[in-house]
């Protein structure tokens, strides 16, 4: 497995993390522990989750997971989404940022988060009070590096500058959708984080199951899949310009010996300001799966030929 700095800091975390989205919503406690210590076993020691996720069931399967071996593991989790009824359990307010710290805290059954996140932008809240919360957090000792989710480049920068300008922990990483089928964070985040020392932690890197080659051109959508039931997803992602770009991927990596599911990781990795790439699975396979693309190191001439077909889908 490699290993990278976390944003700006001078953490090591796995090149691939493991997401446990999964662990609150599709699987149950058993197949959790599994594909968490399958995790450990493959080199993978980032951890992605967040309070919202099953509502604790996720954090509370990672609390079990790694309470005996807690200094193996970097965990981060997150915060803003709904956890509750009621206009206090959601946001961004130091209320809010205050009682969910120790939620997680105890579900993950330790006495600090290696990185702690703000999961979306809240409207409602002054970014100088989230970020006064959390720097608080971060001198308490029960957290050690702050970072966001599903920002945009103007606003994680506007956390960045009001940190410097207070004088508060800043942001050191940014979280957003990132894969082959979706390049907007292209545009404007990639080049601030490159700018500002910002690390990338891609999610859904295989685009919800479709880099992997799960889903065929003509054929239903199988169930249990993250696409199952949802029709407006399928409509943008399961495209006949998507279908035949997927096979233009496949076949280029089958030329070099590598399945598909590699190539997507691979990709991302390729981007020296991606810091950790979020993998999700449901089953050790899939992590064992998710970890070999690590090692796996695009040549530029490599880039520029992918860089040619994800054009052919535009």
């Amino acid at each position: 497995m490699e290993y990278r700095q976390l944003g700006p800091t001078g953490l090591q975390v796995s090149a691939v993390g493991l997401g446990t989205n999964n662990f609150g919503f599709r699987m149950d406690e058993e197949s959790s522990l599994k594909v968490a210590h399958q995790a450990v076993e493959e080199g993978i020691n980032f951890i992605d989750t967040a309070d919202s996720y099953g509502r604790g069931l996720s954090e509370e399967r990672i609390g079990k997971a790694f309470k005996d071996m807690r200094k193996d593991v970097l965990i981060a989790t997150k915060v803003a989404n709904p956890v509750g009824d009621g206009p206090n359990k959601r946001g961004n307010s130091r209320h809010h940022i205050m009682n969910q710290v120790e939620e997680s805290l105890r579900w993950l059954q330790t006495d600090y988060i290696d990185l702690y996140q703000i999961h979306r932008v809240d409207p409602n809240t002054p970014i100088e009070e989230t970020l006064r919360a959390l720097d608080d957090l971060v001198h308490q000792g029960k957290v050690r590096y702050i970072g966001c989710s599903n920002f945009a480049a103007w606003q994680a920068c506007e956390a960045i500058q009001t940190s410097k300008a207070l004088n508060l922990a800043p942001f050191v990483t940014v979280q957003p959708e990132y894969n082959m089928l979706n390049r907007s964070v292209e545009a404007e985040l990639v080049p601030f984080c490159k700018e500002y020392g910002v690390g990338i932690l891609p999610f859904y890197p295989l685009a919800s199951g479709f880099l992997t080659g799960k889903y065929r051109q003509g054929q239903a959508v199988p169930e249990g899949t993250r696409l199952a039931g949802n029709e407006r997803a399928q409509g943008n992602t399961l495209t006949e310009k998507n279908f035949a770009m997927l096979s233009k991927l496949e076949k280029f990596a089958a030329d070099r010996e590598h399945p598909m599911v590699e190539l997507a990781i691979a990709w991302l990795l390729a981007n020296s300001t991606v810091s950790s790439v979020i993998a999700g699975a449901t089953k050790i396979e899939q992590v064992t799966a998710n970890a070999k693309a690590a090692d796996w190191h695009l040549t530029p001439e490599d880039m520029e030929e992918i860089e040619k077909i994800l054009q052919s889908g535009d």
